[in-house]
């Protein structure tokens, strides 16, 4: 399709290693994104495995919760000030572009 796609609301396997999985919709799977600097992941995590902490050095991130409660925060870098906080299903929580951020499924 190419302004259309349908499925992040199916759950993922997430019986692996890392116990998570990533789906990606990116331009090669929704071509409307072509030339807009936009991409999408749906991440699947087991309950209690933590997302490392790091950083998107050149991109905003947005996260929106389908399923479960998150704990997630971001440090600023000037003065460090750490923000956090528990998002529930639904729930819409914006990380600024460059600074160190978690979240973690609970």
């Amino acid at each position: 399709m190419i302004f259309f796609f349908f499925g992040l609301n199916v759950s993922r396997n997430i019986a692996n290693k890392v116990r998570s999985n990533v789906t990606l919709l990116i331009i090669n799977k929704l071509l409307g994104l072509n030339t807009l600097g936009i991409s999408l992941v749906c991440l699947d995590f087991a309950p209690y495995d933590p997302n490392p902490s790091h950083t998107h050095p050149y991109n905003t991130k947005h996260l929106v919760v389908k399923d479960g409660t998150f704990l997630v925060g971001f440090v600023t870098s000037n003065p460090n000030k750490l923000f956090t906080k528990v998002l529930n299903k639904g729930h819409f929580f914006i990380f600024p572009i460059g600074l160190l951020f978690t979240s973690n499924l609970t």
